[in-house]
C-alpha cells in the first residue's frame, strides 16, 4: 500500500511538472499593446501681478502723454485642436484716479501690443487700441494647429490733460482671453 501511495504521488508530481512545461509549439516572443490619453488643456492668460509705475512727470498746463511698459502678458492655448479655431485677448481700463481730485478717464488711455513672441502654429495679429473705456481686442490668434502661445509686452499711454492736480493716479487694467 505504501508503494502504491508513493507511486501515485510520484505520478501526480510528474503530471504537474509536465503540465507546466512550455510546449514546443509555444511562441518565443509576444507583444503587448500599450496606450495613453492626452486630454484637452485650457486657454489661459497670465498678466503682471505686481503694481507697475509709469514714472513721474511735473504738472503741466498743456496735455502731456505718460507712457510705460505694462509688463509681459502671455496667452497659452493647450485646448484640444477641435475646441476652436482661435482666441482673442482683450483689455479694459478703469479711470486713473488720484487720492484727491479729478480722475483721468479710460478714454485717455491707449494700448500698443508691441512685438509678439510666438510658439506653435497660428497667425497672431496685434490690434492697438486708442481708447480703453470698453473691452477692446488687443491680440488675436487664428488658423491654429495644435497647442500655441503668444507673449507680448504692451505699452500703456495716458494722455494727461493740462491742469491736473499733483498726486499718484492709479487704475486697474484688466486682460481677458476667450
Amino acid at each position: 500500500m505504501r508503494l502504491q501511495r508513493l507511486f501515485g504521488l510520484s505520478a501526480a508530481l510528474l503530471l504537474a511538472a509536465a503540465a507546466s512545461a512550455t510546449p514546443a509549439w509555444a511562441a518565443t516572443t509576444g507583444g503587448t499593446t500599450a496606450s495613453f490619453t492626452l486630454s484637452g488643456g485650457t486657454l489661459s492668460i497670465t498678466v503682471p501681478t505686481v503694481p507697475v509705475s509709469f514714472g513721474s512727470s511735473p504738472e503741466a498746463v498743456a496735455t502731456q502723454v505718460i507712457s510705460g511698459s505694462l509688463g509681459q502678458v502671455q496667452v497659452n492655448d493647450a485646448r484640444d485642436a477641435a475646441a476652436g479655431s482661435g482666441w482673442v485677448a482683450t483689455v479694459i481700463s478703469a479711470a486713473f484716479t488720484p487720492s484727491v481730485g479729478t480722475a483721468i478717464a479710460a478714454s485717455a488711455v491707449s494700448y500698443t501690443s508691441g512685438a509678439i513672441t510666438k510658439v506653435g502654429t497660428a497667425t497672431y495679429t496685434a490690434n492697438n487700441a486708442g481708447d480703453l473705456t470698453g473691452v477692446v481686442a488687443v491680440v488675436t490668434a487664428t488658423g491654429i494647429t495644435g497647442d500655441n502661445s503668444a507673449t507680448w509686452n504692451p505699452t500703456i499711454s495716458i494722455a494727461v490733460p493740462g491742469g491736473m492736480a499733483a498726486g499718484t493716479y492709479m487704475a486697474v487694467i484688466t486682460h481677458s482671453v476667450s
